[in-house]
């Protein structure tokens, strides 16, 4: 059995969303507070998509758990969506933080710590010279734009139905006909991405010598493995592949490790000892404080340096005064120091893979015949009894209504699992208990739905 009876699946996400809001009514206070003057009710927009009738509101949070306003514990395997999968207010963090404040938040000016993080960010990933961004989308904005001044090039390659945070040329997918076009949910996109991307299926080494056959591709702009449309991992041989055909035909291999950083101390990179031009990282090296970065071999620093005339070095789209700030820096450099440390990963990857073997005992026990994807510190269940190959076949797997029930019905028990898809991410702070609280409550919605 892989799909449910739908009936049953609404049936089951009525009872939930009641039980929700019977349990909580302080944050249903809250949230009708919030729809006064919050669009949707909420401060950013996808915040909206939480399951059930309305988000809960944290009143604290700390470790691999929080406590919403109605006094409710919760396991906390959403983690931010990694924006805290150090854990929430890791000591050494909030410590570095509280240092700084006095001391000023930001000023335009480096700090000792920037150059710290930058040696830190180097040893894991393997790329020399780096530079502070506020987010990993302006990280990627930023190296599109240097791509596109060196080669002197246009296009972008991204995957079919990759994510790289608000980065307009990944807002782009495949029609039916193999033309990229932009992607279902593109809010006002500023030009036909046709003109600025081309998008090619992951996994696929032939798709992407043929769009790099083209002349005109700056840069490939990937995740390792897909992840947010599930956990798409990569065939033998095929970041090879990437690797020797972007350096063939001269365009930038930039590799966003956001979100695949989970898959060790120096994330894929270093993991599957990848050798890209670039390497993009964000939220997680802050601790939960706003910062992104991107490194870069020692050739292409050079060459930007040499490129960039200094009188427009502020007003060339790559920048903001925010960037590198004091509090920022001080936060990465405490987080990578003491906090996402390598032995932290292989506690995280031990917890990570005990969350996936309950989930498969689960599903093996009921028969659902759905899978289980592991990447480091992450693992994730799909509706397909075999992983997808590609983006585009993840995304045909993927059953909305359902996600929002076992979603739903998890956070009805005190576990949090990210708004999209069913992926659970593992922090220095998680416990074998917090694992196992997950799979007694998947345990009773697989039940229930093969009731």
């Amino acid at each position: 059995m892989t799909s449910p009876d739908p009936t049953r699946v609404r049936e089951l996400i009525a009872t939930e969303s009641a039980a929700l809001a019977a349990a909580h009514p302080q944050c249903a206070r809250l949230a009708a507070q919030g729809r006064a003057h919050l669009t949707y009710g909420v401060p950013m927009s996808w915040m909206a998509k939480w399951p059930g009738p309305f988000p809960l509101s944290v009143a604290q949070a700390h470790g691999a758990h929080f406590t919403c306003a109605d006094g409710i514990d919760h396991v906390d395997l959403c983690l931010g969506d990694t924006g805290a999968m150090c854990g929430h207010a890791p000591a050494a963090t909030v410590a570095a933080i509280t240092a700084q404040v006095p001391h000023g938040l930001t000023a335009m000016l480096p700090t000792p710590d920037a150059a710290a993080v930058a040696r830190l960010l180097a040893d894991r990933f393997g790329v020399p010279r780096w530079q502070l961004t506020l987010t990993a989308t302006d990280a990627n904005r930023h190296v599109l734009r240097y791509a596109r001044h060196l080669t002197g090039r246009s296009k972008v390659v991204v995957m079919d139905f990759c994510y790289h945070g608000t980065v307009d040329e990944a807002f782009a997918t495949l029609d039916a006909q193999g033309r990229t076009v932009a992607r279902r949910g593109n809010i006002g996109a500023p030009v036909d991405p046709a003109l600025t991307t081309i998008v090619v299926p992951f996994n696929d080494a032939d798709a992407l010598a043929a769009a790099l056959a083209t002349g005109d591709v700056a840069a490939v702009l990937m995740e390792p493995a897909l992840t947010n449309i599930g956990i798409v991992l990569p065939d033998p041989g095929y970041l090879d592949e990437v690797r020797r055909l972007t350096r063939q035909a001269g365009a930038w291999w930039v590799v966003d490790e956001t979100h695949t950083l989970c898959a060790g101390y120096g994330g894929c990179t270093r993991a599957w000892g990848l050798d890209p031009d670039v390497v993009v990282i964000g939220k997680t090296i802050g601790g939960g404080v706003p910062i992104g970065a991107f490194g870069m071999t020692e050739t292409l620093a050079r060459a930007i340096e040499e490129r960039i005339v200094l009188e427009d070095i502020d007003v060339g789209g790559v920048g903001g005064t925010l960037a590198g700030n004091a509090l920022s820096t001080a936060a990465a450099r405490a987080t990578l120091d003491q906090v996402l440390t390598a032995e932290a990963f292989d506690r995280m990857t031990a917890l990570s893979n005990r969350w996936a073997d309950g989930v498969q005992q689960v599903l093996d026990t009921v028969g659902l015949g759905w899978h289980v994807t592991r990447l480091g510190a992450r693992a994730e269940y799909a509706f397909s009894p075999q992983p997808p190959h590609d983006g585009a076949q993840a995304a045909a797997d993927d059953d909305f209504e359902l996600q929002q029930y076992l979603h739903l019905q998890a956070l009805v028990r005190g576990v949090l699992l990210t708004p999209f898809h069913n992926m659970a991410l593992m922090s220095p702070a998680t416990t074998q208990a917090d694992v196992d609280a997950h799979t007694a409550a998947f345990a009773a919605a697989a039940r229930a739905l093969t009731a």
